[in-house]
């Protein structure tokens, strides 16, 4: 378990250092649409805003992808389900963040 232990930490700690970094957003307004302000991760409608995505990945099985912009970031997380009870503490994370916003 601290062999497992030590191939974790850095992972987690560099998606940690990934994410402070992204989420130092700004206020963007659209530059097509006056007096709105779009998520530009989801709309992208302005290149320049939108910066290079990061893959942060442990194996093929956990792995964090960010995609990062001026005002809004978009992370997408992989998790190991290698047996049922990952299996269910995946459903449990997820259903947490369905009903969080």
């Amino acid at each position: 378990c601290a062999a497992m232990a030590n191939t974790l930490t850095p992972y987690l700690n560099a998606i940690r250092v990934t994410l402070d970094a992204v989420l130092c957003l700004h206020n963007f307004p659209s530059q097509v649409v006056e007096r709105h302000n779009k998520p530009e991760v989801e709309f992208q409608m302005t290149s320049s805003a939108l910066l290079r995505p990061i893959t942060i990945a442990r194996d093929e099985n956990e792995k964090c992808f960010i995609e990062p912009s001026v005002n809004s970031v978009r992370i997408s997380v992989k998790i190991k389900q290698s047996d049922d009870t990952e299996i269910m503490l995946c459903r449990k994370f997820a259903g947490f963040f369905y009903t969080a916003g």
